[in-house]
């Protein structure tokens, strides 16, 4: 069913869980998600990076999106990963996504402020979520990670930009972890209780099981997958003969490793409703 980045959200906020959010890259990892969803009867965000919007990649997968999302009898939201800008956010729409995230996060509070606003007030008159980030929630790679996201900067940045979802620097990083991160738990709790926008929780890949458990717990509503989708992908593939059978025989192999992934991760944030 296909549900906006809110609506999806709301219902995890009632039920005290996160939904995933996997990022997709092509039609395996699309299916593997899908199925997932299909065989726990659990929400999802299926969700792409911005680069894939401004390629040929975004233009071919997301008629395929939006045919999931209608046949599916679980809520799913199509959403837009990091949009790097204002015209991104646009195309995405066009595409037909239910949510967009605008990334000011690397400026000063006050001009990401104006461009999420700007970005949440066109999106508002099409019916669209939209998703901020406060705290610029960098890579594994970064020699040094920003501070964590302050409480009270975080609520003014909820009040003045109207937004939905809001992704909060906590401890994470995009990538594979070096080691494991150790997340602030109290500030995810803190800045929940302060604000109505949905807390986003970016870099879940590679964060061990205690720690998602106690964010969700915290009141994180929405967790993304990324890394960890390429590598379900990966290493299925390095494991198989690839002149071994006809490619979409091969391939499926990969995709049910993908989904095997996803539904470990729909357990792990207690959104699914077959145990």
């Amino acid at each position: 069913m296909k549900y906006s980045l809110k609506e999806i959200l709301d219902v995890a906020e009632e039920g005290g869980f996160a939904v995933p959010a996997f990022n997709v890259y092509n039609l395996e990892t699309l299916m593997g998600v899908a199925k997932a969803a299909e065989e726990t009867q659990a929400p999802i965000i299926i969700q792409m990076y911005s680069r894939l919007f401004n390629t040929g990649t975004g233009e071919f997968m997301a008629p395929t999106i939006k045919y999931v999302m209608n046949k599916l009898k679980t809520p799913i939201a199509f959403h837009l990963d990091h949009g790097a800008g204002i015209p991104e956010c646009i195309r995405a729409m066009r595409f037909g996504t239910t949510s967009v995230m605008i990334d000011a996060s690397t400026l000063p509070i006050d001009r990401n402020i104006e461009t999420t606003k700007k970005v949440v007030d066109m999106a508002k008159e099409a019916g669209i979520s939209v998703e901020g980030e406060l705290g610029h929630i960098g890579s594994t790679k970064d020699e040094k990670w920003d501070a964590y996201t302050e409480t009270d900067d975080a609520v003014r940045y909820v009040n003045e930009t109207g937004i939905d979802a809001l992704a909060i620097m906590v401890g994470t990083a995009h990538g594979k972890y070096a080691q494991a991160p150790v997340l602030a738990i109290d500030r995810i709790a803190e800045i929940h209780s302060q604000t109505k926008a949905h807390l986003v929780l970016h870099g879940g890949s590679g964060v061990p099981d205690d720690q998602i458990k106690a964010a969700v717990n915290a009141g994180i509503r929405k967790i993304n997958f990324g890394t960890d989708v390429c590598y379900a992908f990966m290493d299925a593939y390095k494991e198989l003969d690839p002149y071994s059978a006809p490619l979409d025989v091969t391939m499926s192999k990969v995709a049910e490793n993908v989904k095997e992934f996803a539904i470990e991760k729909i357990k792990l944030l207690g959104a699914c409703k077959i145990q």
